[in-house]
């Protein structure tokens, strides 16, 4: 496949059948969106690692000079996305041939970059003008971590796609969830992945105990095993009330 296909530039469901992938559904609704915000709530094994990285390819391939940031909360996360990545790219055979590759960067000769980095703010500073911003692992990735991470996308534009199971009614991931930010959301229980069978979300049930369980397959925000009241309660103890002060 060349650089300069077309129907692959213009389609990346296209040009994921080039690199072998044949996508879900929501996949395809993942790959064609123009959202400039995405939250993808899927489940484990659902294929949101490999959809984002194809994403990655598609944008370092078809925007010379792009930038895209590939965030998660530690090196070997960071290693196993960006090794997606390079399964992209090496399936559609090295259609841009690279500058520099390593197991956490990828520079092309048409001045894109991928850069996978672990989840340190010290690490991500240094980088602006950011075309694709993929968070991995969101419901771990610290608040203070995502704030400065947002920035690198006011002067490009950039996009922003943030994926995850659940990690209890906690974080900002959580937040943006439940918020009413124009955030465009997927949400894939295993029920919709057609490579998880029934007989194994039994065994998952029964080994993992409902709390895992529901997180992990189906896409629940739960409240921490350890509390004593769930959140629902505490929120509904809780009212606002403003009052008028007498001029």
């Amino acid at each position: 496949m060349l650089a300069t296909d077309l129907a692959a530039a213009l389609d990346p469901v296209t040009f994921s059948g080039r690199a072998g992938l044949e996508p879900d559904p929501w996949q395809v609704d993942v790959l064609r969106s123009t959202a400039p915000r995405m939250l993808l709530n899927c489940c484990r094994q659902s294929g949101k690692s490999t959809t984002t990285a194809v994403l990655a390819m598609h944008t370092a391939l078809y925007q010379p000079g792009s930038l895209t940031l590939l965030l998660s909360p530690t090196e070997r996360q960071s290693k196993e996305l960006f090794r997606k990545v390079l399964d992209t790219y090496r399936a559609i055979d090295r259609p841009a041939p690279p500058e520099s590759e390593t197991t956490l960067w990828l520079e092309l000769a048409n001045g894109s970059r991928i850069v996978a980095l672990p989840g340190k703010e010290g690490t991500v500073r240094g980088f602006s003008g950011v075309d694709l911003l993929v968070i991995d692992e969101a419901s771990r990735v610290h608040g203070d971590l995502y704030a400065s991470v947002r920035p690198m996308l006011a002067v490009s534009g950039g996009r922003l796609a943030a994926l995850s199971t659940p990690y209890g009614n906690r974080g900002w991931w959580y937040e943006a969830w439940r918020s009413e930010h124009a955030w465009e959301r997927y949400e894939v229980p295993a029920t919709k992945c057609p490579r998880i069978s029934a007989a194994f979300l039994a065994e998952e049930r029964e080994n993992l105990g409902e709390w895992w369980y529901r997180q992990e397959y189906f896409c629940e925000f739960l409240d921490a095993e350890s509390a004593a009241f769930r959140k629902q309660d505490i929120d509904a103890a809780f009212k606002e009330e403003v009052e008028a002060w007498a001029l």
